[in-house]
């Protein structure tokens, strides 16, 4: 079981130490504020008020011994550096450090952060994403430069095979899986279109009306296919 160290509960921290817990890893939640630490007790292994800037204070409390620590702290920018500053003096293998600008970011992993995040940036990113492709349902990008999205089938492939397409071939895009809806009959007798999913699809798999893909591939690949109509 992995332990983990999450600092800082807004509503970004609050989110990951309570996913993380949620996936079976052992959470330590940490907040100067009572009343956040108070809202997530239930709900991870173990949950304290502390100072994070407070190397002894982290260390009594086990967080040197962590395979991971999170550093969710935003808007004082001061505390999160020395966090992350304590963190990476406590021998934390990993740290993962939120920054609210591209400065404050920069700052983070010259003082020893292992990954920097930042969720402003990201997010809007993602929203500008989905207004301009209204066809895509999902959109993940990975910070190696590679994304996953759910997109609707596009005119154009309609009636064409995976192979015929040549995504792999044109743009260095793989469709790892399909869900169409297919017609089916209940018990009673009475028709519906029930979604199915065909992972890892023939390349002889034609492209139906309607048919969601889940393409992967790099961004510029991806950027590359939603363009097609």
């Amino acid at each position: 079981m992995s332990q983990i160290a999450v600092i800082g509960l807004g509503s970004f921290g609050y989110k990951i130490a309570t996913s993380l817990a949620s996936m079976g890893a052992e959470v330590i939640a940490i907040d100067i504020n009572p009343s956040l630490v108070e809202d997530i007790k239930e709900r991870v292994h173990h949950a304290v008020v502390a100072d994070s800037s407070d190397e002894k204070t982290l260390r009594s409390i086990g967080v040197s011994e962590v395979d991971a620590a999170v550093n969710a702290i935003g808007e004082n920018i001061e505390i999160s550096i020395m966090t992350t500053v304590v963190l990476r003096r406590l021998g934390v293998g990993k740290i993962v450090s939120r920054a609210i600008s591209p400065t404050h970011a920069e700052v983070l992993r010259e003082i020893g952060a292992s990954q920097v995040v930042q969720i402003e940036e990201q997010m809007g990113e993602q929203i500008a994403r989905s207004l301009a492709a209204a066809n895509v349902s999902q959109h993940i990008h990975f910070p190696a430069g590679y994304t996953l999205i759910e997109m609707e089938s596009p005119r154009s492939f309609f009636g064409k095979t995976l192979r015929d397409l040549e995504l792999r071939e044109k743009y260095g895009v793989l469709c790892v899986a399909i869900q169409r809806k297919v017609p089916t009959i209940d018990d009673k007798g009475h028709s519906f279109l029930k979604s199915q999913v065909q992972a890892t699809p023939n390349p002889s798999e034609k492209i139906n009306e309607n048919d969601v893909l889940v393409l992967v591939g790099s961004d510029s690949g991806i950027e590359e296919v939603l363009e097609l109509k």
